[in-house]
């Protein structure tokens, strides 16, 4: 008889945890099948060490055949799910098409960029979602540093010297933290011409940084940002994108190359073309997981509205924590429904939260007790060996070297800005309408520092 079959859709947080624990308890009942358009599971947490050097690229991806033994991973992107049939069409990274067959459907499709209408961003804001991205943003500001060290022009120079990040939550106060230790190291070394430091500016129209935690942990990461020369301004956001600088809400404008933006994440846009109720833009499930009236079903991370038990009404955040166990529950409860073990509701207790702030300095409160410091430094650098499925070693030996080398701040070359696009973070191919494929003689929109090379 054939052997049912598991499509796990996505392959983050809650992806890759939904495929490790169900391979480990489907092996001999069920085939399990991940879908990703990558074959890696990203380690997000750390990718803001990666744009600023402290960490190679490789060290925080795990590789999805290596990590997942007994899993079938099928490289593509989800385009279209038909509930009905129980198919799951895809495009592979090649253009070709595919198509998978369920018996039992995950949905763990993540996020992407939460895009704002605000007039210039998606043409000359940075995103920071995946890989390519965090690759491109450490080639573009080691560009922007050695482009100004050779620019005779004082305006250009500053403007080139200027980072502005947009958005104070996790991701956004760790790249201003981790970038302004980065710039400054590298403008010591084009001393006399950069007498000037760099100048990082972090925005959020909230009153306060990391607005989702505790109020002293987000003053201890107000006061180290403060105190290294970033400049925190809350209640302030960007009211217009130009090729030169920004607009700011209160009216100031900003002339810089270099807009990071990291106002927070919407889920993957599969999620909405389902046709399932949603709560919040994230797909309805129940407090097991499953979507209503369609028992075959799950969702989790962030592609799920996942009843918070403990707060009747409320809803799980979109975190990484949530997402890692929502995943181990999703696989338990497909495994019941197969006749294997027993369903149980999901019920998550935080653990605290980390959020490093370079260097030895960091903000955490780990089981409620609120830590600053070379403390908190070594409980999150702690936390993110211990979550880390893979690379520890790797890791722990990187941040030993950056402690006691200088880093290597050479650009790349590996990314082009036009291929990470604000609005969805992944390759070029998926902005391709369906039936057509990339060109390599298609040129690419000119950057901004083809415009200054070529006025």
């Amino acid at each position: 008889m054939t052997r049912p079959r598991v499509v796990i859709v996505g392959a983050g947080f809650a992806g890759f945890r939904a495929a490790r624990a169900a391979t480990r308890r489907l092996r001999r009942t069920a085939d399990v099948i991940l879908l990703n358009p990558t074959d890696y599971f990203l380690y997000l947490p750390l990718l803001p060490q990666v744009a600023a050097g402290a960490l190679e690229p490789r060290r925080v991806t795990v590789s999805l055949t290596d990590s997942l033994p007994g899993t079938r991973l099928v490289l593509g992107e989800a385009r279209h799910i038909d509930l009905d049939t129980g198919a799951v069409h895809y495009r592979d990274p090649e253009g070709a098409r595919g198509t998978l067959r369920y018996d039992r459907l995950v949905i763990a499709a993540g996020s992407v960029n939460k895009l704002l209408p605000v007039p210039g961003v998606a043409e000359y804001a940075h995103g920071f979602r995946g890989l390519p991205e965090a690759l491109y943003l450490r080639d573009h500001v080691t560009r922007q540093i050695e482009l100004a060290a050779g620019d005779e022009d004082r305006e250009t120079r500053t403007a080139r010297r200027t980072f502005v990040v947009v958005g104070a939550g996790y991701t956004g106060t760790e790249v201003a933290a981790h970038g302004q230790l980065a710039t400054r190291e590298q403008l010591r070394r084009h001393r006399p011409r950069h007498r000037a430091g760099p100048r990082w500016l972090l925005l959020d129209i909230a009153p306060r940084v990391l607005p989702e935690l505790d109020e002293r942990l987000s003053r201890t990461a107000a006061r180290v940002l403060r105190g290294r020369g970033v400049e925190v301004r809350t209640g302030t956001s960007v009211r217009e994108a130009t090729l030169d600088g920004v607009l700011l809400s209160d009216g100031e404008f900003v002339p810089t190359r270099t807009l990071v933006w990291c106002v927070g994440v919407r889920p993957d846009p599969l999620v909405d073309s389902l046709g399932l109720p949603l709560e919040h833009g994230r797909l309805a499930v129940d407090p097991y997981l499953r979507i209503p009236g369609r028992p075959e079903v799950s969702a989790c991370g962030d592609a799920a509205a996942v009843p918070d038990l403990d707060r009747p009404g409320g809803y799980a955040p979109m975190t990484a924590q949530h997402a890692w166990r929502q995943g181990r529950t999703a696989a338990q409860n497909v495994a019941a429904s197969l006749g294997l073990g027993e369903a149980r509701p999901h019920h998550h207790r935080d653990l605290g939260f980390v959020v490093d702030l370079g260097g030895a300095q960091a903000a955490a409160d780990p089981l409620g007790v609120p830590l600053s410091g070379p403390l908190a430094g070594l409980v999150t650098r702690g936390y993110h060996l211990a979550a880390l499925p893979a690379n520890r070693a790797r890791v722990g030996a990187d941040w030993l070297l950056d402690a006691v080398l200088p880093r290597q701040t050479v650009q790349l070359g590996l990314v082009r800005s036009w291929s990470v696009p604000l609005e969805s973070g992944s390759p070029e191919l998926a902005r391709i309408p369906d039936g057509t494929s990339p060109s390599a003689s298609d040129p690419a929109p000119p950057t901004r520092e083809e415009r200054d090379e070529h006025p």
